[in-house]
């Protein structure tokens, strides 16, 4: 492998064995900042902050993914199999489905349906059920306990869109209606690529979300609360990441 990659310009070594991985750019850049000791930037093509440091002593890197499947499916792609990456947690936000979670809850997402073809790319002849790895699962869940944070375990949605009609769905129904119905939790947009990325390069991922805002209630975060509220996920999956490296 010819190093840098079109979209990471670094080398194996400038990346810890399991990376965190939130979608905003500057969300990568304050968890390096406030939470990691000698963080050092090893990846900025386009944008795209990534940094390596420690936490409570054990390597651990961050990196931005980007909006979305597409985006995301490039980035966790690379660090999977060009930079020999084992574990990828993703730490964003959801939208809140079902009365189960409630704003500034978080989201353990044990599965991720999806409305993408991001499957059809690996020929399946089926179904795909995109599921988060167990041990990062049942690590993170622990923890989640240990901490007393509001949280829950179960399903979410990935969807291409964050705009669209609805055109398909029954009168006087929307689209998360439907999937509410079948105990889906929340609405994201990368979780069920990432997924799908480490079922095939035979590594391990999660998605750990922060409910943003609620589709049933309307309820939302400011940006100010946004900040506030992401901080006991970030730790979560810091927490998750030193523990693993230690087992």
């Amino acid at each position: 492998m010819n190093y840098p990659t079109p979209h990471i310009n670094a080398v194996p070594e400038d990346f810890a064995k399991t990376v965190l991985m939130p979608g905003d750019p500057l969300r990568a850049k304050f968890i390096a900042e406030n939470f990691l000791e000698d963080a050092k930037l090893v990846n900025n093509v386009r944008g795209i902050h990534g940094y390596t440091g420690t936490y409570k002593g054990t390597p651990v890197s961050v990196m931005a993914s980007g909006m979305g499947m597409p985006s995301i499916g490039i980035y966790s792609y690379e660090l999977f199999n060009f930079f020999g990456v084992e574990n990828i947690i993703r730490v964003g936000s959801a939208g809140g489905m079902c009365e189960k979670v409630k704003v500034r809850d978080i989201i353990i997402a044990q599965g991720a349906c999806t409305d993408s073809n991001y499957a059809h790319t690996f020929n399946l002849p089926g179904t795909f059920a995109p599921i988060a790895d167990y041990k990062l699962l049942n690590t993170s869940a622990d923890i989640a306990e240990e901490m007393k944070l509001s949280f829950v375990v179960g399903n979410v949605i990935s969807s291409d869109t964050f705009y669209n009609d609805n055109e398909n769905v029954p009168e006087g129904m929307t689209s998360a209606d439907l999937w509410r119905k079948m105990g889906v939790l929340g609405v994201e947009m990368e979780a069920a690529a990432l997924y799908m990325n480490a079922a095939r390069s035979g590594k391990r991922a999660l998605a750990i979300l922060t409910v943003s805002d609620h589709l049933v209630t309307g309820e939302a975060l400011s940006s100010d609360d946004r900040q506030n509220s992401f901080t006991d996920m970030m730790k979560l999956s810091l927490e998750t990441a030193v523990r693993l490296a230690n087992e």
